[in-house]
């Protein structure tokens, strides 16, 4: 169960936080046709060591024994990829969409969050699945109130997508955070409200809704790591470390 958090605690989850912002805002200066995810990928650790911090993703364990561990500091998933798209010589394409993901270990705290980008000039469609994963993101963080259950950040992640005609994904959720990048509970992006624990102050949450343009339903590739939808349609990802307050959820990965 998640672990209500002290001020200190706090402040080294914030500077973490502050560490992730700062990579995403400096990868979506860079991300133009042309550019390769590794050269994301080294930009992104070169940022996150240069700021006292270390790469939470470099290493991390697989979902199966027999896959090594994950070889880069982001995740970077491109069009039909949804999660997990491990970094490499591919270059991005004018129309392309990619969802970049990383986490920052400082101190012994996490930080974790995402965003998807249009690269170069994206049609309606780009720009349409785009602006709602956002929405849904907010939607989540709006429904993060003390007093409310967990359940409730899911049901407003689902409406807010099924109201725009699109689908969210089930077999991936989002998670506690805080001295480990994967605490619990699991945050679905889906599901009734009034379900599950009692929402604290001091709980800090990754809220992370994946959005795709067609089925739910996705499947993973022969890297082992990369998450892809079962139709080949588009899809986003937003994501945010949360902490809950007495009032307003407060945003922990922001500059």
């Amino acid at each position: 169960m998640i672990t209500l958090k002290s001020a200190r605690e706090l402040d080294l989850m914030r500077e973490a936080g502050r560490i992730t912002a700062l990579v995403l805002a400096s990868l979506e200066k860079v991300v133009v046709p042309g550019v390769s995810t590794l050269e994301l990928d080294e930009l992104a650790e070169e940022i996150i060591r240069k700021e006292g911090g270390r790469p939470a993703f470099k290493g991390y364990p697989a979902p199966e024994p027999d896959i090594p561990p994950f070889p880069g500091s982001i995740c970077a998933s491109i069009n039909e990829q949804v999660v997990h798209g491990i970094p490499g010589l591919r270059r991005l394409q004018n129309g392309d969409i990619i969802s970049i993901d990383t986490g920052v270990e400082f101190e012994g705290y996490f930080g974790d969050a995402a965003v998807t980008l249009a690269v170069g000039e994206v049609g309606e469609v780009q720009r349409n699945l785009i602006a709602v994963t956002k929405g849904a993101l907010q939607a989540g963080i709006n429904a993060a109130r003390p007093g409310g259950r967990l359940s409730d950040i899911s049901h407003a992640i689902e409406s807010y997508v099924g109201l725009n005609h699109l689908s969210v994904v089930r077999q991936f959720v989002g998670h506690g955070i805080g001295s480990r990048m994967h605490e619990e509970p699991q945050v679905p992006n889906f599901g009734p409200s009034g379900k599950g624990p009692r929402l604290e102050p001091g709980m800090t949450l990754a809220l992370e809704p994946m959005v795709n343009e067609g089925t739910y339903e996705v499947v993973r590739g022969d890297d082992g790591w990369t998450v892809v939808t079962a139709d080949g349609r588009l899809s986003g990802h937003f994501e945010h470390s949360v902490a809950i307050t007495e009032g307003e959820p407060v945003l922990l990965t922001v500059l």
